[in-house]
């Protein structure tokens, strides 16, 4: 027995030549150690007679599947999206399938264009880091392919997610710079029309509220892009009359361009933000940073989007929501309330 002549040997067709099932034959080619020896030789055979690429078609997924998944995130220029991406090509590569990468560039209208595309080249399923609230593009491609989110939640959509402990991480790392003596700290935050940066502010207030400290308005900076901007707005508050004395920051890239602030004032002040970077522990600044594993967002929205995949044909599993713990990470002494000092060299 052959596959037909000009068409792509499937996983069936290699069952059948071997006379088990295609289930059988996804068991022996992820090295599953409950089939028999006799079994395995008879169905790496049959591999070999019909020259079936195992990366061709998903392992345990639907036959005649294309074998790709999409992945759009909002900016690759960021770390953390090359981290999650990692993830995500990890467990597709142990399930024999491959992604399709696009980049929003955290612009919201663009979006729709890149989901309708990944489905148009006919994707098995999509993970999405969401660039706005509006959502409805993606409720249309749910009626296609499964939909997995990350990193920012689905609005009014039923369908899994993966989160980070955005409010926890932010309230321990606040609750840092108060215990450390500071009362007038700053805060650098992105579009807060962004779950994330929702959700990172409300962690900074209820650190103050929980020792009883109002945070001054006037110290909270939000609507920040990149670098650049958390630069000029780092520059802005240490202009002020009564200046921050430290300063919270919602991601990476806020916490950079407050760095590169800092050293271009002559003054050191600690800074608190979410992500640790590269070289953070070596820039003689009192540190707070609140850690994840990146990579494992990427990895535990693959597992749910290879999960619904597997049970396409019988009855889905109700969606699901994981969140992915953080913990804080200190560098450098604290420094408590008062004036900043020129950092050595300066």
């Amino acid at each position: 027995m052959t596959a037909r002549r000009g068409s792509v040997p499937t996983m069936h067709d290699v069952g059948k030549l071997a006379q088990v099932s295609a289930m059988t034959v996804s068991r022996v080619l992820k090295n599953d150690p409950g089939v028999s020896e006799a079994t395995r030789e008879r169905v790496f055979a049959a591999v070999d007679r019909l020259g079936y690429r195992r990366n061709q078609t998903a392992r345990s997924l639907r036959l005649g599947g294309s074998g790709m998944i999409g992945l759009v995130v909002t900016n690759l220029a960021n770390p953390f999206y090359s981290r999650l991406a990692l993830g995500v090509q990890e467990v597709a590569t142990e399930h024999g399938l491959r992604v399709v990468l696009s980049n929003s560039g955290e612009q919201a209208d663009r979006e729709p264009e890149l989901v309708d595309g990944l489905v148009d080249h006919q994707v098995e399923g999509l993970i999405v880091v969401p660039a706005g609230s509006r959502q409805q593009h993606l409720a249309a491609a749910m009626r296609h392919v499964p939909v997995v989110f990350a990193a920012r939640p689905p609005a009014g959509l039923d369908t899994d997610c993966v989160l980070v402990e955005d409010f926890h991480g932010a309230r321990e790392a606040t609750a840092c710079l108060l215990a450390d003596g500071h009362t007038r700290v700053a805060f650098l935050g992105n579009p807060p029309a962004l779950y994330t940066g929702a959700e990172r502010l409300r962690g900074f207030w209820a650190a103050h509220e929980e020792v009883g400290i109002e945070p001054d308005g006037t110290l909270i900076r939000q609507g920040l892009t990149d670098s650049a901007t958390a630069e000029r707005a780092t520059l802005d508050l240490l202009g002020q009359p009564a200046p921050p004395t430290a300063l919270f920051c919602t991601n990476n890239r806020i916490s950079q361009g407050a760095i590169r602030a800092l050293y271009k004032a002559g003054t050191t002040l600690p800074v608190a933000g979410f992500d640790n970077f590269d070289l953070s522990d070596v820039l003689g600044l009192p540190l707070t940073l609140v850690s994840y594993d990146a990579d494992e967002i990427g990895r535990q929205a693959a597992r749910l989007l290879v999960d619904r995949l597997e049970h396409r044909d019988g009855e889905p599993p109700a969606s699901r929501r994981v969140t992915v713990p953080t913990h804080v990470i200190r560098h450098g002494a604290p420094s408590g309330d008062g004036p900043g000092q020129a950092p050595t060299g300066a």
